[in-house]
């Protein structure tokens, strides 16, 4: 196999903490999502709601440095960018978020827009490409955002990448991600999240809306994050089993035990995981 045809998504490994926050290692290139490490019971209060966290992450943020990328989705909700979070972010190499979260957030962070990239050196002389992709944080006229994905590959195999949707539901930018990228791994941000402010819409996707995104991205496998730590969410790990079941495509699923170092077996693999031996406490 040559280096053009070693696929990114052969060389990661996934560590699963909680809500939308996973410890990647992509080509030698420690990654990580939204961070959130504050612990359950933690309240945050908005205009008109609070956001109650109920989860402890299973990983502590001092485990899991040092980091060269910070995939922040968007800094201006906590249960993607918690206190903890953010002292996170302020030891991290580079933070990626939108250009608005940029200028707030100060100092180095990188803003991009979508389709907008960023180049990372990574193992063996190899670079991995960064692209900021579009995401709608709810309905049309509910929309939370703003709010980006990213998708990440090789230079030298620009099209076949990992995808981390961020706060998105099912629309025509996550369906144009489909058609610029050839995706083997994609994190969904699930949980049909949904907040008394803009009334029943759901905020993030839907399982249903998952199952759409899944077929659109045919060749890949699905992990999903951020359904679950949270009373805001409204559906749960059942409900997105129910749905990818009926949609015969429940064997698209991998689930990440949390804390574990896990590397993904993708489509057409026998066992859905190889895990580490060290335990959620060790250093990462």
């Amino acid at each position: 196999m040559t280096e053009a045809q070693h696929g990114i998504e052969s060389d990661l490994t996934v560590t699963y903490v909680g809500g939308p926050t996973a410890l990647l290692d992509v080509g030698g290139v420690r990654v990580i999502t939204d961070p959130t490490f504050d612990p359950a019971g933690s309240e945050y209060p908005a205009r008109s709601y609070v956001l109650h966290k109920m989860q402890d992450p299973a990983v502590a943020a001092d485990a899991i440095e040092p980091l060269d990328v910070v995939l922040l989705s968007h800094d201006h909700h906590a249960d993607n960018l918690d206190v903890l979070g953010r002292s996170v972010i302020a030891r991290a190499a580079r933070v990626i978020t939108t250009v608005i979260g940029a200028e707030r957030l100060g100092g180095s962070v990188i803003g991009l827009s979508p389709w907008e990239s960023i180049e990372i050196p990574g193992h063996g002389g190899r670079t991995i490409v960064i692209t900021a992709t579009p995401a709608r944080h709810g309905p049309v006229d509910g929309d939370r955002g703003p709010v980006i994905g990213f998708a990440m590959a090789f230079a030298d195999a620009p099209r076949r990448a990992i995808y981390v949707s961020g706060d998105t539901v099912w629309y025509e930018g996550v369906e144009e991600v489909a058609r610029r990228f050839d995706v083997r791994v994609a994190f969904l941000f699930m949980g049909a999240a949904r907040v008394i402010e803009v009334g029943p819409a759901h905020l993030t996707m839907t399982a249903a809306e998952a199952v759409g995104a899944a077929r659109a991205l045919n060749n890949a496998t699905i992990v999903p994050l951020h359904f679950e730590g949270w009373r805001h969410f409204s559906e749960a790990r059942d409900e997105i089993v129910r749905t990818f079941a009926a949609a015969g495509l429940e064997e698209r699923l991998r689930w990440p035990p949390p804390g574990k170092k896990t590397r993904l077996e993708l489509r057409g693999g026998r066992p859905a995981f190889t895990t580490s031996p060290k335990s959620p406490t060790c250093r990462l």
